[in-house]
């Protein structure tokens, strides 16, 4: 195989898997849990580690006043709470609540079932292959 084919081969697949993953995703959160794409980006990235509002503005690319109302939506609806600092009681952190996480989980687990099902039609043989093609594509993005 050239290296045209497997590029037009990366693009006739992974964007469309990706798109169609990042689809099921944000269906699952807006219709079980009512989160916006912002608010379940928030959730995500406070479990990652961003725990102030401009950690995620900074991180999503996002504005301060629309990572601002994100979280303040996420407050309300008791999945993020907010931490004052000790030391500087202006410093606020984020942290997803038991709910917060809960839902997060709840949220990658459907569409980890729905990835199962998707991949249910291969054999493990090509199962294994996939995996090992998935990761030198890793590999020669790193």
């Amino acid at each position: 195989m050239s290296a045209t084919e497997l590029i037009e081969t990366f693009w006739e697949t992974i964007p469309p898997v990706w798109r169609q993953t990042r689809g099921q995703i944000r269906g699952v959160a807006a219709e079980r849990f009512g989160l916006t794409v912002e608010q379940f980006q928030a959730l995500r990235r406070i479990r990652r580690g961003f725990d102030t509002v401009s950690a995620l503005a900074e991180e999503g690319r996002l504005s301060r006043s629309q990572a601002s109302r994100a979280v303040d939506a996420l407050v309300n609806r008791n999945l993020v709470k907010r931490l004052t600092d000790a030391e500087d009681r202006r410093h606020i952190r984020l942290s997803l609540t038991d709910e917060g996480g809960r839902a997060l989980s709840e949220i990658y687990a459907e569409t980890e079932s729905w990835l199962a099902a998707r991949f249910q039609s291969l054999t493990p043989e090509q199962t294994a292959q996939v995996i090992e093609a998935l990761s030198r594509l890793r590999i020669a993005f790193n």
